[in-house]
């Protein structure tokens, strides 16, 4: 019974933003060429500073018509002839010339991309330079995420322009939602039903009310008699960068899982503790092999330091109830 138990806990243990950051000195639009000014903290009362702030409010307007055209040739001019473009992972890309083919480039692949640009901060170096933070949001089209980044730039004086002399992001983009990171598991949410030599394992998985977290319920009868159950929990741990799932049994067990996206499932590194204080650990695979299907296998099998065979279980999606067929065949 002991290595029954744990097979069951072995089963239950059982995500454009690059693209558009190569792009450079912008960010989302919302449907219209969009530039903030200097904050007030730049707008200081004497002329220089005064002069200074509206330069860099000009620069700014350019640079989001120039983008939200099309125009890779405006936004290279935007540049001294040996300026240089860093984005947030840390590319180079030097000369005017080439960062001009850099947002050809760009816009042949994202030809309806948009900009937005908020300048947070600009203050003089002297009377030649000028060094400018701010944030930019590109969008690829209407219906994508934003891709904002963190910028500082230095421009340096020439006539009545004041081109960059290098430009440099820095990632911004909020970080995921524990929704957002479990959403890969989504085809898991429903009723289920395993039926094999040891008993018929009823399974249903729902979201929390809070959207944190999967929530299963495990319900195992053997002859037609309520045997055991157990609530598992599947949320994101940001600490160490993966799902994890955690389980408790109506007989004092428990056990945790280390889920790992595949290319075609999950594989999840579980240990339980048993009710005895024995302790157990598999490697669990999860794999989906339909709408209403899934495959689960689990290996390297260990309990109480005894090493317990594979095994090999197929999950399907529980039929709706007799009962429910005729009034589904009346809505018809």
């Amino acid at each position: 019974m002991r290595e029954e138990a744990f097979t069951r806990r072995a089963i239950r243990g059982g995500l454009l933003v690059a693209a558009c950051c190569v792009a450079a000195i912008g960010g989302p639009a919302s449907g219209q060429p969009t530039a903030t000014t200097p904050p007030a903290s730049v707008a200081a009362a004497d002329p220089a500073t005064i002069a200074i702030r509206a330069a860099i409010a000009a620069e700014a307007d350019a640079t989001v018509s120039a983008f939200n055209g099309g125009d890779a040739a405006a936004l290279g001019g935007m540049f001294i002839a040996d300026g240089e473009l860093v984005d947030e992972n840390g590319t180079v890309t030097e000369s005017r010339t080439e960062i001009t083919s850099l947002f050809r480039r760009f816009f042949e692949r994202f030809p309806k991309a948009t900009l937005e640009m908020e300048v947070t901060d600009a203050r003089a170096v002297g009377d030649e330079m000028v060094v400018e933070e701010g944030i930019r949001r590109i969008t690829a089209d209407q219906a994508a995420a934003a891709a904002q980044v963190r910028y500082v730039a230095v421009r340096l004086k020439e006539g009545d322009r004041w081109p960059l002399a290098s430009y440099r992001e820095f990632s911004d983009d909020p970080q995921p939602t524990p929704t957002e990171m479990l959403a890969s598991l989504e085809w898991i949410v429903g009723d289920w039903v395993d039926e094999s030599p040891e008993g018929r394992t009823q399974i249903s998985y729902g979201w929390s009310e809070d959207g944190n977290f999967l929530i299963g319920e495990y319900n195992l009868s053997v002859g037609g008699q309520a045997a055991s159950k157990s609530v598992q929990r599947i949320g994101w741990d940001p600490v160490e960068g993966t799902l994890r799932s955690w389980t408790f049994d109506s007989d004092g067990g428990f056990s945790e899982g280390e889920w790992m996206g595949t290319d075609d499932g999950w594989v999840v590194k579980s240990e339980a503790t048993l009710p005895d204080g024995s302790i157990g650990s598999a490697t669990v695979t999860i794999r989906p092999s339909d709408a209403d299907h899934f495959v689960v296998e689990s290996t390297d099998r260990i309990v109480g330091g005894a090493q317990e065979p594979d095994f090999k279980l197929v999950i399907a999606r529980k039929p709706p109830a007799p009962a429910t067929a005729p009034a589904a065949a009346a809505a018809k």
